[in-house]
């Protein structure tokens, strides 16, 4: 039972840590000009495909995938949200 508790532990702690990533790069993709978020996002793309290539090429679980999946398009479309000081425009 304590290898369950200390793994329940540490999968929290891991989307502690995630959530945390999560609002920084969100907000370093709100401060950054149109064309700086164009090219971070160019470069994302291309990295996301490599990481996608290796994903797809070991032993890793379909969850972790389509997590990694999910969380690549929702980048992408946080960056092309259009932004304004404060945050987020209010559509």
């Amino acid at each position: 039972m304590k290898d369950l508790q200390e793994a329940t532990e540490r999968i929290c702690e891991l989307k502690g840590s995630l959530i945390a990533l999560d609002a920084l790069m969100t907000a370093v993709l709100h401060t950054l000009s149109t064309d700086m978020r164009s090219a971070v996002l160019e470069r994302f793309a291309v990295h996301a495909e490599v990481a996608r290539t290796v994903l797809l090429h070991d032993a890793i679980s379909e969850h972790t995938i389509a997590a990694f999946e999910h969380d690549v398009g929702r980048f992408i479309a946080i960056g092309h949200a259009p932004c304004e000081p404060g945050g987020i425009k209010k559509k």
